[in-house]
C-alpha cells in the first residue's frame, strides 16, 4: 500500500530537497500535503512550481488540521515549538512522524515522548545514513580506546543554524558518554576560554563554527600521547538527509505505537541485540 506523506516547511531548503526526493524516489510512497507557515506567499502555489516541474495537485497549505486525514505520516524539519503542535494533532489523529527539528529541551522531550505512546515516532538529530554510520563506529572506538585519549567534537553547520552545539555533535557526545559509563551533561565542556587549567580526562569537549553554506561536517578527535584518530563525516548536500528522512517515513508509517531512531530504520540496535 502505498504511504501518504505530508512535508512541513515545504518552501525552505529541506522542505524543497525532502519533496523532490519524495516524487522521485522508487518508494512507495506519495506527496499528499505540503505544508508552510501563515503568512508565506507560497501558500495556494503547487508543490511542482517549486521544482521547476508539472503541476502536482498538491497546493501549499498553512494548517496541518485542513490534511491531517489525508496522510499517514508527517515528515517534520521546523521548530520545537511547531513540531510539538503537530505532534499533538498527528497523535490525535494517528498519523506517524518522522521529526528531524533539534534543539528541544528536556521538558519539551518529554512531551514529545508522551505523543509516541499513540503513534510511531522516528526522531533523530541526523537522518543521514552515513551519520548513522559513524555513531556505530564511534561506539566501537571508544570501547576499544576508553580513558587512554582525550576526546573532543568539532562541528560545522551554515551561518543560519540557530541552535548549537547542532543536535547531531550532542549525539555523538551521547553515544560516547553511555559506551564509557559517563554523564555527559556533567563532563560536557562547550568552548574554552582564559585560564582553564588542565583538561580533565573525563571531559568531552564540543567546539562549534557557524560559518558561509556548510551543509554539515563533523568530527570526533580521540587523542593519546603518540597518535591520534579522528572520525569525521562531512555532508555536501542535504540530499543525503532527506534521503534518509524518507526512507524512516515509509519504515516509521508500518510501526506500532513508540519512539524511534535511525539506528532502528536501518537496522543497527537489531543487528546489535543479535550479537549479545
Amino acid at each position: 500500500m502505498t504511504v501518504r506523506v505530508g512535508v512541513t516547511g515545504a518552501a525552505g531548503r529541506m522542505g524543497r530537497m525532502l519533496i523532490d526526493t519524495l516524487v522521485n524516489s522508487a518508494l512507495d510512497l506519495s506527496l499528499t500535503a505540503a505544508l508552510e507557515r501563515p503568512g508565506s506567499a507560497l501558500i495556494g502555489v503547487d508543490t511542482g512550481a517549486l521544482s521547476g516541474v508539472d503541476a502536482s495537485g498538491v497546493v501549499i497549505v498553512d494548517a496541518l488540521a485542513s490534511v491531517i486525514d489525508s496522510i499517514d505520516v508527517l515528515i517534520d524539519f521546523t521548530s520545537p515549538t511547531a513540531s510539538l503542535e503537530n505532534a499533538e494533532l498527528c497523535a490525535a489523529h494517528g498519523v506517524a512522524m518522522v521529526i528531524g527539528t533539534t534543539g528541544f529541551t528536556p521538558d519539551q522531550e518529554q512531551e514529545l515522548l508522551a505523543r509516541s505512546a499513540k503513534i510511531a515516532m522516528c526522531k533523530a538529530s541526523n537522518f543521514s545514513m552515513g551519520v548513522n554510520l559513524s555513531f556505530k563506529l564511534l561506539e566501537q572506538a571508544a570501547a576499544v580506546l576508553g580513558d587512554d585519549v582525550d576526546i573532543e567534537i568539532i562541528e560545522a553547520h551554515h551561518r543560519d543554524k540557530i541552535d548549537a552545539p547542532s543536535g547531531t555533535a550532542l549525539s555523538m557526545g551521547q553515544v560516547i558518554a553511555d559506551t564509557l559509563d559517563r554523564d555527559l551533561q556533567t563532563v560536557a565542556v562547550y568552548g574554552r576560554e582564559g585560564q582553564t587549567g588542565p583538561r580533565k580526562r573525563e571531559t568531552i569537549g564540543f567546539t562549534t563554527i557557524r560559518a558561509g553554506d556548510i551543509v554539515g561536517d563533523h568530527t570526533v578527535v580521540f587523542a593519546a600521547d603518540g597518535e591520534r584518530l579522528e572520525i569525521t563525516h562531512k555532508a555536501s548536500s542535504r540530499v543525503a538527509f532527506a534521503r534518509g528522512a524518507v526512507r524512516a517515513a515509509q519504515w516509521t508509517a508500518q510501526q506500532n505505537p513508540g519512539c524511534y531512531d535511525m539506528q532502528d530504520v536501518l537496522g543497527f540496535r537489531e543487528a546489535a541485540e543479535s550479537v549479545r
